[in-house]
């Protein structure tokens, strides 16, 4: 069995968004090395543990957030058609 393409990035739980009539709980996980504009992501907070259990984040658990994608569905890189460069950034 192989691997899928993953990266993992970590992460820190920012704020628990407590259940209400229309929403379940949600937790914000801030992602270290994610760009500044998206740094932050709402998720319900609700997982499994490895017995199945279902168990909820508290604020300040420090996380992983993994991203994967199937093998066929990824390229090398520098050889996407459809890739942006995206503009230099200049510091002050």
């Amino acid at each position: 069995m192989t691997e899928k393409p993953s990266v993992k990035l970590p992460g820190k739980v920012e704020k628990i968004f407590r259940r209400t009539p229309d929403e379940p709980e949600k937790a914000q996980i801030s992602i270290d090395k994610a760009d500044p504009l998206y740094r932050e992501i709402r998720i319900e907070n609700s997982l499994k543990d490895v017995d199945g259990d279902e168990v909820r984040l508290e604020e300040n658990d420090e996380v992983d957030v993994t991203v994967e994608t199937e093998k066929d569905t990824t390229s090398e890189p520098g050889t996407h058609e459809h890739q942006r460069e995206f503009p230099s950034r200049k510091t002050a």
